[in-house]
């Protein structure tokens, strides 16, 4: 009978890499608690609705990558992205009600349809943080010193922040408009995805990774109005100041024009975070202000922004963790004794195994080697003694101590 393999794009994530997860997830709630962030957990799957709404239906996410199903006349999708479903929380349960800024965090599993390679997988994982209710840059500035602060607690310090402004709505039509003037003469020679944004949504043509399509857009004529400060004066305001913020918090960052950002309801803010950590730049965050989702999934105008990081780029830049040892293994003939001495041993919060196979005191010896830090024998002399003889499998320093006394010696 043929084994039944994972699926292309999944990947299991084995026992011996767990350590390096859990380091993530540790170092996220200790972070993101500081700055007075909640976790949240959303279903994985929401009514397709919620991201066609609010991801943007001119989005490559919507177009080509998720995985929608149909339930009983209904339109479901997995996750591809969490902001939708965060808003939606948000609304649902009357957080609006809630003093702001209401700052929420999660972490899980998100799926897009799409080609698997390095570090991107149909079944991804990603930690982030959304933050409601405050317009000020001073949000905009919190939120990501957060998500620096939390990078430099996984230990990568080599890093660049790109900022740009798209500004509101109104400026932003401006600069539309001047930019699919100036691009109209070589429509024709864009890829077929740049054809079809340069009428829904021309911002995203920046974002476009086609070589011959980032040609056109260097041409000097282009280059003059992505570079222009199109912005209005609120909108330029709020950037300035962000930017104030961020110098006085030695915050190393850069202009970047060019970023836009791959979903629809972003506004004003945008931002990534690079990482040079393996000696090449990569993208370990993206985030931005998102000032009318609320709004337009249902809810009261709430000013918004948040950030959102792909675990797996990150456990790479990591490198692998060594798992924590066992403190301690019992090594018995009677298995009565060792199984009753582990549990004594685990109810008091110190890890503990012992032989399941009750194998012969060599070879237990062995396996408590390989596993643990200590080994507690138990022999005949030391169950009719109560006592316990503690082996340091370090340095083979040996300590007979009775069993009262085994807990405390061991932490």
């Amino acid at each position: 009978m043929a084994i039944i393999k994972v699926q292309k794009g999944t990947k299991d994530i084995l026992p011996a890499e767990m350590p390096v997860w859990h380091f993530m997830e540790e170092k996220a709630n200790e972070v993101f608690t500081k700055y007075g962030a909640k976790e949240i957990r959303t279903p994985i799957f929401e009514a397709t609705e919620l991201f066609a709404r609010g991801v943007g239906d001119t989005t490559d996410i919507v177009n080509k990558e998720m995985y929608t199903f149909e339930k009983s006349e209904r339109s479901l999708t997995l996750r591809p992205e969490n902001t939708a479903g965060v808003v939606r929380a948000f609304i649902e349960n009357g957080m609006h009600r809630l003093s702001a800024p209401v700052k929420l965090w999660y972490k899980g599993p998100m799926f897009r349809y799409e080609r698997p390679q390095a570090g991107r997988q149909r079944q991804f994982h990603q930690v982030g943080v959304e933050v409601f209710g405050i317009k000020q840059a001073t949000a905009d500035a919190e939120v990501i010193l957060m998500a620096v602060n939390y990078l430099k607690a996984l230990g990568l310090n080599d890093l660049s922040v790109e900022l740009n402004s798209l500004g509101c709505p109104e400026c932003r039509e401006v600069f539309k408009t001047k930019l699919k003037e100036v691009i109209k003469p070589y429509l024709n020679e864009l890829c077929p995805d740049c054809q079809a944004r340069y009428e829904k949504n021309p911002l995203r043509l920046l974002d476009c990774k086609v070589e011959e399509c980032k040609e056109i857009y260097a041409k000097p004529e282009i280059q003059a109005i992505i570079q222009s400060d199109f912005i209005c004066e609120e909108c330029a305001s709020h950037f300035n100041e962000l930017q104030g913020y961020l110098n006085a918090l030695n915050i190393n960052y850069s202009i970047n024009k060019l970023l836009v950002r791959g979903l629809d309801y972003y506004n004003r803010t945008v931002f990534e975070i690079k990482s040079n950590n393996l000696g090449s730049q990569n993208a370990v965050c993206g985030g931005g202000r998102y000032d009318s989702l609320v709004r337009n999934l249902g809810g009261e105008d709430t000013p918004a922004i948040g950030f959102a990081m792909g675990m797996e780029r990150l456990a790479a830049l990591i490198g692998n963790k060594k798992d924590k040892k066992t403190v301690a293994f019992v090594v018995s003939n009677s298995p009565l004794e060792a199984i009753k001495l582990t549990e004594e041993l685990r109810a008091k919060g110190i890890t503990a195994e012992f032989d399941l196979t009750n194998k012969k005191f060599v070879k237990q010896l062995e396996k408590a080697s390989k596993v643990a830090e200590f080994a507690v024998i138990l022999g005949e002399d030391e169950i009719a003694a109560g006592k316990a003889t503690v082996k340091n499998l370090a340095t083979s320093e040996q300590k007979t101590i009775a069993r009262n006394d085994l807990v405390e010696y061991l932490k």
